[in-house]
């Protein structure tokens, strides 16, 4: 049971070893530019595999949806980013009820944006916790986790991509091993859903968070401020000494001055146009010293 890129390697890796019932995934919805109606990345993966797939729209008080999951007769249940609550009926049905692929190392970062949440507070690690699913937001029991480091280069993108291969890992072990439940801590913390306003870069905060919200929000919803009229996404970045004004360029290198600190943007991209480098950018758009970037420019 799962919707993104993230749940794939999972579904890959017990396919090869387990008889997989079914693949439960959102429903085919319109995206891209053209809005047409595409198969999420799981669905498109299991039909490669040759897997049953259903594509429920809810599964709270439908009945019918309950009782065919019911009837599959599992032995388990792996849900990874699926987009949807198990309510307790769904939850209780397999043999050895329902286990999750999540992001984080629980207690902390429950909730629906793990990896984005722990770059941006400065974590040191994250990892991926292998959780018997309950009625909670992510509080059931433990099975298994492993932490991996973030650095100070670390993106969301690349940190999804190791996370999401040690998830695949992980539940397979979980599989085989059957590893006792370990009740979680105290102390959680919650990450919640990311909307696109939260990419808006306020340049009153220090150098140290923003190039850590630039890191975490690459690629969605990514981040971004305005220059003159236009919105200028900022896909890579680093933190340099300078200081003046938020939101003022410091130099003619795209150097903007941050309320601690200052940013130097090394990746850009204009509405309709590709990314750019930070200085092919700059050659055909000159921002001089002074300049004044964001919503107060």
């Amino acid at each position: 049971m799962g919707s993104p890129e993230f749940s794939v390697p999972a579904l890959r890796a017990l396919h090869a070893g387990h008889d997989i019932a079914a693949v439960y995934c959102q429903p085919p919805r319109p995206a891209g530019r053209g809005q047409a109606v595409r198969p999420c990345p799981v669905q498109a993966a299991a039909e490669r595999l040759g897997l049953a797939v259903r594509t429920p729209v809810r599964l709270r008080r439908d009945a019918a949806a309950q009782a065919a999951f019911a009837a599959l007769d599992l032995d388990a249940a792996v849900v990874a980013a699926y987009g949807l609550i198990l309510p307790p009926a769904m939850l209780a049905a397999p043999r050895r009820g329902c286990l999750n692929i999540h992001a984080s190392l629980l207690p902390r970062w429950r909730g629906a944006a793990p990896i984005q949440a722990a770059i941006l507070a400065g974590d040191a690690e994250t990892g991926i916790t292998i959780m018997q699913m309950d009625v909670g937001l992510d509080t059931g029991p433990t099975l298994l986790r492993e932490a991996v480091p973030i650095t100070a280069e670390t993106t969301a993108a690349a940190l999804h991509d190791t996370l999401a291969a040690l998830g695949a890992r992980l539940i397979l072990r979980a599989m085989d091993e059957d590893p006792a439940e370990v009740p979680q801590p105290e102390g959680a913390t919650y990450a919640p859903k990311l909307a696109r306003e939260d990419g808006r870069m306020d340049w009153r905060h220090d150098a140290a968070s923003l190039d850590r919200r630039v890191r975490a929000l690459n690629p969605w919803p990514g981040t971004f401020t305005t220059l003159g009229a236009e919105v200028l996404k900022i896909l890579a970045a680093k933190p340099v000494p300078g200081s003046g004004p938020p939101g003022t360029a410091l130099d003619d290198r795209l150097t903007v001055a941050c309320g601690e600190g200052a940013l130097q943007l090394l990746r850009v991209q204009r509405a309709g146009r590709p990314p750019l480098p930070a200085e092919a950018f700059l050659r055909g758009h000159a921002v001089s010293r002074g300049t004044r970037l964001g919503s107060d420019a």
